[in-house]
């Protein structure tokens, strides 16, 4: 997807703006790619959506007990996400798995950022919903 996205990128240098944001342009395109490429995927099969999450690098080396944590914590948090609507996972993505600000979200998605804001409380407020409660109140607002 990344490679098929850079050069979708490359050949529509001419379309970017002088002046706006380069990251938020270019993963738009790697977000509708990553789309059309999802939705023909869909179509042949099942859908299952599987999100990596990769623990932080920052961090020293963990404890056994500490990773079978992270681990655990890792598959039920993801389970939740992949429980969700398709917007909910899309938002909660943009913002928390790539780190992208408000505005870049919007840009990214094709959204308001009004609609971004909202919608990010939303989800963020049935994924605590759907978490055992322990695990819940560590999922910031």
């Amino acid at each position: 997807m990344t490679q098929e996205a850079f050069v979708k990128a490359y050949r529509a240098l001419s379309t970017f703006r002088s002046g706006s944001a380069f990251r938020p342009w270019l993963l738009r395109i790697v977000a509708n790619e990553t789309r059309n490429a999802h939705r023909a995927w869909r179509r042949r099969s099942s859908l299952e959506l599987r999100l990596a999450v990769r623990a932080d690098e920052a961090d020293a080396t963990p404890s056994p007990e500490q990773s079978a944590v992270a681990a655990d914590t890792g598959e039920i948090l993801l389970a939740a996400i992949n429980a969700m609507a398709h917007r909910d996972r899309l938002v909660l993505t943009c913002r928390y798995f790539l780190g992208l600000s408000e505005t870049e979200t919007a840009q990214v998605l094709a959204w308001p950022r009004g609609s971004v804001k909202s919608r990010l409380s939303r989800a963020l407020d049935k994924l605590r919903r759907a978490l055992p409660a322990g695990l819940a109140e560590e999922v910031t607002r």
